[in-house]
């Protein structure tokens, strides 16, 4: 029994050298590119003119950082078998993994709030933009 775990703990180790270089692909991008990307957001213009034009803008940007996040999350299933193997021999694997999961988890949930608040941005934009549209319609038939 005791070997059959050894054995599996190695099985492990070499799946997970092999998901590793996702893992660095995906960290890499997010550090270097997705983090960037998102605090070019966080300033959003006064017109509705311009904001339509960030939202084109992070829609384009969000599409990639979307697939990112997604072969982030693919490799991340994959290792899903390593929650049950406790051994000091896999634990500095397991740490990687913890970590690669926490900066996933911290860079999907900052990418789906951005996307959440353009589009909420945009509409409550819009929404003025009708009220000061009507406003004025209405100063002028009087």
């Amino acid at each position: 029994m005791l070997s059959n775990k050894h054995i599996q703990e190695l099985e492990l180790v070499m799946e997970f050298e092999k998901v590793e270089e996702c893992f660095k692909e995906v960290s890499s991008w997010i550090e270097n590119v997705g983090r960037k990307g998102l605090k070019e957001t966080v300033n959003l213009d006064d017109s509705l003119e311009m904001l339509l034009q960030a939202q084109k803008q992070f829609k384009e940007f969000d599409l990639v950082a979307s697939e990112y996040c997604k072969r982030g999350q693919e490799a991340l299933k994959k290792m899903d078998r390593w929650e049950d193997f406790s051994s000091v021999d896999v634990h500095s694997y397991r740490v990687k993994l913890q970590t690669y999961r926490d900066q996933l988890e911290e860079f999907c949930t900052q990418l789906d709030e951005t996307r959440h608040r353009i589009c909420e941005t945009v509409r409550l934009y819009e929404f003025f933009d009708k009220v000061r549209q009507g406003i004025c319609c209405t100063e002028r038939r009087v």
